[in-house]
């Protein structure tokens, strides 16, 4: 049994009932045959099941609390007042007006006021706001302003680098293009030098 066949999980952060598997899969089911295939044939009878599959591990994200996973810090860091930066972290997102990959990288960094914390934690932070339906702009917010509840850190800065499948295979088809969002608080907002070597750490890995 996973964590979203529990009653306990049976309403999203909004409050909607959250539908069954079967009805899950139902749907699943209609959009093969609305997109014209049959549903019945050996190459697709399984596939509504694992489309479900896939979603769960896709938005995992709504089970989760981003803030809580930053509650473990540590202050013994012999002084260490300076940057700590992630770098080209993988992002695997869905874009919520198509329901289609958005896939690239992150680079997040903070200063630190006296408490430092794991570094696994900012991913799974980044990894739990990815795997939700949301716009990159909401993403790159939701991190910057988890990380400084939580930590409240001197400054927290973040770059999101994506592309948009939504763009880059329908629509306008424009491969290759990606997308940047960026979000900086506290130092990083005030401080033209900080900000800059933010821009050139990640240069570094070009």
């Amino acid at each position: 049994m996973t964590p979203y066949d529990t009653t306990e999980k049976a309403e999203n952060s909004i409050g909607l009932n959250k539908p069954s598997r079967e009805e899950a899969e139902k749907a699943v089911e209609v959009l093969l045959r609305w997109a014209g295939d049959n549903p019945l044939r050996e190459g697709l009878l399984d596939t509504p099941a694992r489309v479900v599959r896939a979603y769960e591990e896709f938005f995992a994200g709504y089970l989760e609390d981003p803030e809580k996973m930053l509650e473990r810090t540590f202050e013994e860091v012999e002084g260490y007042d300076d940057m700590v930066m992630l770098r080209d972290v993988a992002v695997q997102s869905h874009c919520e007006h198509h329901l289609v990959p958005i896939l690239g990288k992150a680079h997040i960094a903070y200063l630190p006021d006296k408490r430092v914390v794991g570094i696994s934690k900012l991913a799974r932070v980044l990894d739990s706001y990815s795997k939700r339906l949301q716009t990159q702009e909401t993403m790159t917010s939701q991190i910057s302003n988890a990380i400084q509840s939580a930590l409240k850190p001197k400054g927290v800065a973040i770059l999101i680098d994506a592309q948009h499948q939504c763009m880059t295979t329908r629509g306008v088809k424009k491969p290759n293009v990606s997308m940047i969002t960026t979000q900086f608080t506290g130092e990083f907002k005030k401080d033209p030098l900080l900000k800059d070597r933010f821009y050139k750490h990640i240069q570094l890995g070009n």
